[in-house]
């Protein structure tokens, strides 16, 4: 592989670390699952990590253990090896949105909660709470038809 391709590779890790870091979480984590989308082989031994991604070893095993308790990213054994790999899991997008849907719904109850508490507040205190309900309510009824298209979709997709 030549250094242009590398930088490539490397740059594109990094604004995948970067958008994870803008959505609050850490750079190095983003950067390791950045690698894992596009290197070849698609399975990576923290050593390669550390040196594609000019990073400590302590730091990948971190980022690794996060990503892996994520669902993102597993650890796999490769048959006459000793040493362990980490790969994207097959379910790993489907599955992080999928995690989502709980989230969803514990915003809409803690709506409903608000409101319950505030019951006697004046409709524009109340106003806050009810757009918060009213959204979160939306996305819980609107995501489970939305995965079960996406699903039924890829599937007719599938030989």
């Amino acid at each position: 592989m030549d250094s242009k391709h590398t930088e490539q590779l490397q740059h594109y890790s990094e604004r995948v670390g970067l958008l994870f870091e803008t959505a609050g979480m850490p750079r190095m984590a983003g950067r390791i699952l950045g690698w894992l989308l596009i290197c070849d082989p698609p399975q990576q031994t923290a050593l390669q990590l550390a040196e594609a991604l000019d990073a400590s070893k302590g730091s990948i095993s971190a980022m690794t253990r996060l990503l892996i308790n994520a669902g993102m990213i597993e650890r796999v054994s490769l048959p006459g090896e000793r040493r362990d790999y980490f790969h994207i899991r097959d379910d790993a997008w489907y599955e992080t949105v999928r995690s989502r849907l709980t989230v969803v719904t514990v915003f809409r109850e803690l709506a409903e909660e608000g409101l319950e508490i505030i019951a006697d507040a004046p409709d524009r205190i109340r106003r806050r709470l009810e757009d918060m309900r009213e959204l979160y309510a939306f996305f819980e009824a609107k995501l489970p038809e939305m995965f079960e298209q996406w699903t039924a979709e890829r599937q007719e997709k599938q030989p």
